[in-house]
């Protein structure tokens, strides 16, 4: 099913030239206005089906639904970063530093603040997505004195 946006092409061409950023997904907005275009410019000898208007209805429905799901995974991708970052606090992790030397050492804190978890190794911090590898801390193996 699609949405006949022809008779708009010249309001949206002066509206775009008014707005800096012009957006590049349709949101429920956008897609709100087409309709209540489509339902004031529509020719009163041929009136738009009212299946026509519960499908259009229908698919805005499902993408508010399609959002939420979208933000929820987001949501639940974040979580999941947060709680990965944690289980690492105490291991050793390899990475590949700026000058592309292999680097290692034991996490010893994590920082949430930024948009990727951000773990302190010593004084260098190190973003999640930039950890190679991990492994236990190796064990220490105890002196006897006689």
């Amino acid at each position: 099913m699609s949405i006949d946006v022809s008779y708009i092409t010249n309001q949206s061409a002066a509206a775009a030239e008014s707005t800096s950023t012009p957006s590049k997904t349709l949101d429920k907005d956008t897609f709100l206005k087409l309709l209540v275009a489509q339902l004031s410019n529509q020719d009163p000898s041929s009136p738009m089906d009212t299946s026509d208007m519960m499908a259009q209805t229908t698919q805005l429905s499902m993408m508010e639904s399609l959002s939420e799901i979208q933000a929820s995974a987001r949501e639940q991708f974040a979580l999941q970063m947060r709680m990965a970052s944690a289980d690492l606090v105490g291991k050793q992790v390899t990475w590949t530093d700026a000058d592309g030397a292999t680097q290692t050492g034991v996490v010893g804190s994590v920082d949430y603040s930024a948009t990727v978890p951000v773990l302190q190794v010593g004084e260098t911090e190190i973003p999640l997505d930039a950890v190679a590898g991990i492994s236990t801390v190796p064990a220490t193996t105890p002196t006897t004195t006689a």
